[in-house]
């Protein structure tokens, strides 16, 4: 852990009020939701469970908080307000971690759990389980000598993290956590589909999105179809809008206006757009979340946008400068600006001093074959896509393009990039075999 971060220990967080950015009280913390890791490694922190004066008790993601301190939680303010549920691989601090028994590794004695500490994690927006508050002795009452209490690091104690061959998807799933999307994908479509959908019900909702968006047509209509509509549209929500409507353009007319009524209006919109178009077309192809700049804006700000860890580095590779409005479809398309140009420039140069207007943009009807030759002949990563009154509708980017022009089956075909890949694969092609032989 980095000396700088600190560290709260959570009974300091029970009851503490949450801020939108702008100082309007969302609600207060009831609880935090951890997931937990097998052997010794610490819990993850998934988020806190946020009351609403309503008396709602909503799921607040760690990546939606800004700041804990003071008393106080502050927010990006975008909040899902649909009612809190609790998934099978998820804990709550208080209601489940604390005042319980658990062993301490060294002496092999038993303690009570009464606080635990998180902290995140240095450069990262993770916050992790940190340290565990206990106390030696009989478990209580008014009558027991308590006995000594002592802060131990998480590693230190025994009784909280999975078995390592216990059964369930949360061993599973905690087995292949450190995997990439794509390499979970390849796992989950091995598996039964009892077993498929078992460990899809598990996963938090980006982790399910990111998988889904690796995963062949119909292992995600599949999965899609056996989650409850409210928690399919928050996944649809969670995916890159151009994956989500490939998604729902498989689905039925009438199952795909269920979940998009069920979306929130912004994102059912950006999906609306894109079943406009043809799929294999620029339109159908793009995305409708590129980094957008106003031409005020400076270099210091588009490299902090650049910064934004949920981008893909295809989308990070470039801005593009538009009058307002500046979400799409925007205001005049003036330009991009690449990000090797962003990195020559001093930070107070305003991006449209920067712009390169001299690519031609992609016609939302363009066909694939002439989209993979513009991307091509100028060796872009992505590229924006402008209607005729000079909107930026949104931005193609290579791995779409290659995505539709691959073989149907080309996300099942493994592929190994040396020794030690051909290993891990046997590996995991072991446990996957295990698992399925005890679906059977």
């Amino acid at each position: 852990m980095a000396a700088g971060a600190p560290r709260i220990f959570v009974s300091h967080l029970a009851g503490v009020a949450v801020f939108e950015p702008n100082g309007d009280q969302v609600g207060r913390v009831r609880d935090l939701v951890v997931v937990l890791r097998v052997g010794r490694r610490p819990p993850r922190v998934l988020g806190l469970v946020v009351e609403l004066s309503t008396r709602r008790r909503i799921f607040l993601p760690m990546t939606r908080v800004t700041s804990i301190e003071s008393g106080q939680v502050i927010s990006t303010g975008v909040l899902n307000v649909r009612r809190f549920e609790q998934r099978p691989t998820e804990r709550l601090v208080f209601g489940e971690l604390l005042d319980r028994r658990v062993t301490l590794v060294e002496t092999d004695e038993e303690v009570t759990v009464l606080d635990v500490a998180v902290q995140q994690l240095p450069a990262r927006r993770d916050w992790e389980i940190h340290r565990v508050f206990v106390r030696k002795g009989g478990k209580g009452g008014a009558f027991r000598r308590k006995g000594e209490a002592l802060t131990v690091e998480w590693s230190a104690v025994t009784g909280f993290t999975l078995e390592e061959h216990g059964q369930g998807a949360e061993s599973l799933l905690a087995t292949f956590e450190q995997l990439r999307a794509a390499d979970l994908a390849n796992v989950l479509h091995h598996l039964s589909p009892k077993r498929r959908a078992e460990v899809a019900a598990a996963l938090d909702d980006d982790r399910l999105a990111d998988v889904l968006e690796e995963l062949p047509e119909d292992d995600q209509i599949e999965i899609l179809g056996k989650l409850k509509a409210d928690r399919a549209a928050d996944v649809l929500e969670a995916m890159d809008p151009d994956d989500a409507a490939d998604l729902l353009a498989e689905l039925p007319t009438e199952e795909q206006e269920r979940l998009l009524s069920l979306m929130q209006p912004g994102d059912a919109a950006d999906m609306r757009r894109l079943l406009a178009y043809e799929e294999h077309t620029a339109g159908g192809l793009m995305t409708t979340e590129p980094i957008v700049l106003r031409p005020d804006a400076t270099v210091a700000e588009a490299l902090a946008r650049v910064r934004n860890a949920d981008l893909s580095p295809a989308l990070a590779a470039q801005v593009y400068v538009c009058r307002p409005p500046d979400e799409t479809p925007t205001g005049k398309y003036l330009g991009t600006v690449h990000f090797q140009r962003l990195l020559r420039d001093p930070p107070y140069t305003l991006v449209s001093s920067l712009v390169d207007d001299d690519l031609q943009a992609l016609d939302p009807d363009a066909t694939l074959p002439v989209v993979a030759g513009f991307f091509a002949t100028y060796d872009m990563v992505a590229a924006p896509v402008v209607d005729e009154a000079g909107s930026l509708l949104g931005a193609v980017t290579v791995d779409d393009v290659l995505d539709h022009m691959l073989p149907e089956d080309w996300r099942e075909t493994e592929f190994h990039l040396d020794e030690d890949a051909d290993d891990d694969t046997d590996r995991a092609d072991e446990d996957v075999r295990g698992v399925t032989s005890r679906d059977a």
